[in-house]
């Protein structure tokens, strides 16, 4: 479950910010990973380096407002950053010793998602619609509805 358990996190994480509308979904994001880049900033145990990641991790996320390649990358630097608390710092987590491992187990699975434009996941399997053709159909119906013909007589 150290292993498995990290990557089914990370398709959640995914799978539920994919949901979110196109107009949101990307700034959503960059505010999420500019948080992960600063969680082991109480105790990570890499004293004066944390503020180093941080201040580089946050000017990445602030990019990434506009691009979804740096939220990516922002995601990755966190993976790094991960493995070095794995083998030299505190975990994430603190009760929880591999915490870090798992963290550096999902993130590259977002990275990858962002990597791919952060678009919905039902748009990405293969022969389904997409959400953005079903929402425009949606809308066409409910416009179509409203235009009804005066009544008889």
């Amino acid at each position: 479950m150290t292993y498995i358990g990290p990557v089914l996190i990370g398709a959640f994480y995914v799978l539920l910010s994919s949901l979110l509308p196109d107009r949101h979904r990307r700034p959503f994001n960059a505010i999420m990973v500019a948080g992960a880049g600063a969680v082991y900033l109480s105790g990570g145990g890499l004293e004066g380096w944390e503020l180093g990641y941080v201040a580089v991790a946050t000017y990445v996320a602030y990019r990434g407002l506009e691009s979804w390649t740096f939220i990516g990358i922002a995601w990755l630097m966190h993976t790094a950053w991960d493995v070095v608390h794995h083998l030299k710092g505190n975990p994430i987590i603190p009760f929880a010793a591999h915490s870090s491992l798992g963290c550096a187990i999902c993130d590259p699975v977002i990275a990858i998602w962002c990597f791919a434009g952060g678009r919905p996941v039902l748009d990405m399997l293969p022969g389904r619609p997409s959400v953005s053709w079903l929402r425009r159909s949606v809308r066409t119906s409910a416009g179509a509805g409203s235009r009804r013909p005066p009544p008889p007589g």
